[in-house]
């Protein structure tokens, strides 16, 4: 079976270091014993419990937590400001202290390895400093199951390059004995626990009794609240997605942890506290450690009943013929009228060759222009004055239709994309997003799955591609694609409700897993299967409860068949096909890989729901609002030849060594660069 091989990355390095770093100082002396409360003992006494006293534990009681901070607030602050102005962070004005002794912001766009970073984070901590006690928080069931898979993945990893492994463990209110060997280990051990677990008001009758659970005496543990010997351990909180755990509630929830501090990792952070590694979306596209995007987008033009319909699906080039328009419309039969995909040329006249249509009439294709530069500008123009752009739609379309057409493209871009990555053992992913369950699953009068419409369109537009390209690709691949059958290469991860049925999912995570287990298993547990090209699954479905927190190296199709989507909806669905592909070996195809290729052949395509200037216009302010905003960064070259100008409104122009004097001064006294202007005029402010 296929193993994801991990290397160590520099950028990685950084954000690890950047962390250590803030606790320079402090003696490693971070594991310190102390005598686990074992809680109440009971034996039977004629069918009764009886609780026995008197009971004395030795070494079975002793317990491991990580030691206190020595280092003052002070000393905190002034290695933070050291980190942030080694790396070029706005300064913070003070220690941000409410969970812990500080509260570090680590800021990674997606895809780019943040759980890898703080895992390794946690051994790091533990080489230098001895803490041992960590507890990673995350806001959903789907980012919780794949935190656990980078920790399944990454213990080998990890083994090579610390001599140790990690203990690790999702917190589970049926079985609480975890946490008495989660706070008896001296090894670094790891609880996985999300926010609907302990995230409840403690108030009588308040809804969530499970949640409750944490906080309450329970007979099965010794009598014992499972808050109170957890939060003993002091331990280390990560928060994964920190942005969803920013309400109050929570906030009071984490408290109760009794964290010694609190690291911050996230791709879009809502508040700042002690900001101190920024790899924003602009830093991790142009290092080349993100996917590139493509937008397909459809523009929909005189939606009336009236108007003929029409879809310019592509412009078909040939050596031997002249271009043609591959356009649908309707075609009248005997019995009905469908809507067909025809190549035409100059001259075809639309009104016969639908069956003399009335609707049609006039159109005759006068001109097909082909845009050398941009190929989505390419036009198809008619005797009547109407003109067209590739993925332009006119007349009236019908939400199914719409999600037809963007099946269509879907599979059609993954066919693309398939062929040209198979010689290189790359397997190839595509990845929905559903309005309802309902139009992909839906159930019978006995309870048995049926596909919804959109699966039922699925299987219709991927025989139709698939005898579209006969013989088109080569002969290995076309091979590949006989041996898997359209039923099996589509399946779907949603939430169920009570009665086993799949659902939309609760936006606040509340509806835990995939009714199909073996899907459950595959998409969000055994991503190494879903990347062999022996899983014929290829098609994943999915409502809100893969938005987040999943995400697979080789989705390079993500489609959004919502009618309407927020900005924010738009840059989470994106992420999940960020993350760098790996071919059969597991190997990441990088800029180390692939030099001149990366940015070729790590290309997400996105067929959105909405045209194509809207969706990008939505999701470029989305990035642009979460780009750190960055100070000037004051290095010695900047500064060369530069005119200065002084209080006194004197200037001069800056040579070298004047450079390396103002940097060095900048630097020491926290000093920024404030603006600049095209005139090389420099003003310098606190």
């Amino acid at each position: 079976m296929m193993k994801l091989k991990f290397k160590i990355q520099q950028y990685q390095t950084d954000a690890v270091e950047n962390v250590v770093k803030v606790f320079n100082g402090q003696p490693n002396k971070g594991l310190a014993e102390y005598v686990v409360d074992k809680g109440k003992t009971y034996e039977k006494d004629n069918g009764k419990l009886i609780e026995v006293k008197n009971i004395h534990f030795e070494e079975d009681s002793t317990g491991y937590k990580n030691g206190d901070i020595v280092l003052t607030k002070d000393e905190l602050l002034k290695n933070i400001h050291q980190v942030q102005t080694e790396n070029n962070i706005r300064l913070s004005n003070e220690v941000v202290d409410k969970l812990g002794h500080c509260q570090l912001d680590v800021e990674m766009e997606t895809g780019t390895g943040k759980t890898y970073v703080y895992i390794k984070s946690m051994f790091e901590l533990n080489k230098l400093y001895g803490w041992t006690k960590f507890i990673v928080v995350v806001p959903s069931v789907a980012i919780r199951e794949g935190v656990k898979k980078s920790f399944d993945i990454t213990v080998d990893h990890f083994m090579e390059h610390y001599g140790k492994k990690a203990r690790y463990f999702i917190y589970n209110s049926n079985n609480l004995n975890q946490i008495d060997t989660f706070s008896q280990s001296g090894d670094i051990s790891v609880m996985i626990i999300n926010t609907q677990a302990f995230n409840t008001s403690l108030k009588e009758g308040a809804k969530n009794a499970a949640a409750r659970i944490i906080y309450s005496v329970r007979d099965e543990f010794g009598s014992r609240r499972p808050i109170d010997v957890i939060s003993a351990n002091h331990p280390i909180i990560i928060l994964d997605e920190p942005q969803k755990m920013g309400g109050a509630a929570t906030q009071t929830a984490l408290a109760r942890f009794n964290p010694l501090f609190t690291l911050n990792y996230s791709a879009t952070h809502k508040e700042t506290h002690n900001p101190v590694y920024v790899l924003d979306a602009l830093d991790a596209y142009n290092q080349k450690l993100v996917k590139k995007i493509e937008v397909v987008g459809f523009e929909l033009k005189h939606l009336k009943g009236t108007d003929s319909y029409m879809y310019l699906e592509d412009i078909v080039l040939s050596k031997t013929e002249a271009p043609k328009a591959r356009l649908e419309i309707e075609v009248k039969h005997a019995n009905n009228i469908k809507r067909e995909v025809k190549n035409l040329g100059v001259g075809d006249d639309l009104f016969y060759v639908s069956n003399e249509l009335e609707q049609y009439r006039g159109y005759t294709i006068s001109d097909i222009h082909i845009d050398t530069m941009d190929s989505s500008h390419s036009t198809v123009s008619f005797s009547n004055g109407k003109m067209m752009y590739i993925k332009d739609v006119y007349g009236d379309i019908s939400a199914d239709h719409k999600a037809r057409i963007q099946i269509r493209e879907t599979i059609k871009a993954h066919f693309r994309k398939e062929a040209s990555l198979f010689k290189r053992g790359i397997k190839t992913l595509s990845l929905f997003f559903l309005d309802e369950v309902a139009n992909y699953r839906k159930y019978d009068e006995d309870g048995q799955q049926m596909l919804g419409r959109y699966g039922e369109i699925f299987e219709q537009e991927y025989r139709a591609e698939l005898n579209n390209n006969q013989n088109m690709f080569d002969a290995d691949y076309m091979s590949y694609l006989g041996s898997i059958s359209t039923h099996e290469t589509h399946a779907g991860y949603f939430s169920i409700d009570k009665k086993g049925r799949s659902v939309n999912s609760d936006i606040k995570g509340k509806s835990e897993q995939s009714d199909d287990i073996s899907a459950y298993d595959l998409i969000l547990k055994n991503k190494e299967r879903l990347l062999s090209f022996d899983e014929p699954v290829r098609f994943i479905f999915s409502h809100s409860a893969l938005r987040e927190g999943w995400d697979n190296p080789n989705v390079f199709q993500i489609c959004s068949l919502r009618q309407s989507n927020s900005a924010t909806q738009k840059r989470q669905e994106v992420g999940r096909g960020l993350r760098l592909c790996v071919d059969q070996y597991g190997v990441r195809m990088d800029a180390e890989i692939l030099p001149d290729e990366v940015h070729s052949v790590n290309k997400l395509t996105v067929i959105a729901s909405e045209g194509y200037a809207s969706f990008v216009t939505d999701l470029q302010k989305e990035i642009k609002a979460d780009l750190y905003d960055r100070p000037t960064k004051a290095d010695i070259d900047f500064f060369i030849g530069k005119v200065l100008f002084s209080n006194e409104c004197k200037k001069y122009t800056v040579s070298k060594e004047d450079a390396q004097e103002i940097v060095f001064q900048l630097r020491m006294n926290g000093y920024m660069l404030n603006s600049t202007c095209k005139c090389n005029r420099i003003l310098i402010n606190n």
